[in-house]
């Protein structure tokens, strides 16, 4: 298998509704509220959303509001790579689940990728704690 093919689903279960998780987790100004893997600051510049990361201005486009649950985003970083991440919050009864699936990227270590994860999943259990408070 291609290294860049490998991907990991990471989920965490929160205790409330899927529309009311999906309400909040898919407005972009909330984003940095819980998702630090993205960037510390989120701002709307013309028509885009600009995320200001440690290699410089990265452009994030987010999916748009539906009915399903998606919350896909895709970022173009300043070196012109465009990394895609899908998104979903799943309805489970009264509670939801969180699923974000991550995409090792060419050239990524073991070690980088088992990182990145654990990245992610400090992030979907901010918007856990979010959600739930």
């Amino acid at each position: 298998m291609n290294a860049w093919r490998e991907m990991r689903r990471l989920t965490i279960v929160i205790d409330r509704s899927a529309a009311e998780a999906y309400d909040f987790l898919s407005a972009p100004e909330n984003f940095p509220r819980w998702a630090s893997g993205l960037a510390a600051t989120l701002r709307k510049v013309d028509d885009e959303w600009v995320a200001d990361t440690p290699e410089g201005r990265a452009v994030v486009r987010f999916s748009e509001r539906n009915t399903y649950g998606v919350l896909d985003h895709a970022v173009t970083l300043p070196r012109g790579v465009t990394v895609y991440v899908p998104l979903r919050v799943v309805a489970k009864g009264g509670s939801c689940e969180l699923v974000l699936t991550l995409f090792r990227q060419p050239g990524t270590s073991d070690e980088r990728f088992a990182a990145d994860a654990q990245w992610v999943m400090r992030d979907l259990d901010a918007a856990k704690r979010l959600l739930e408070a």
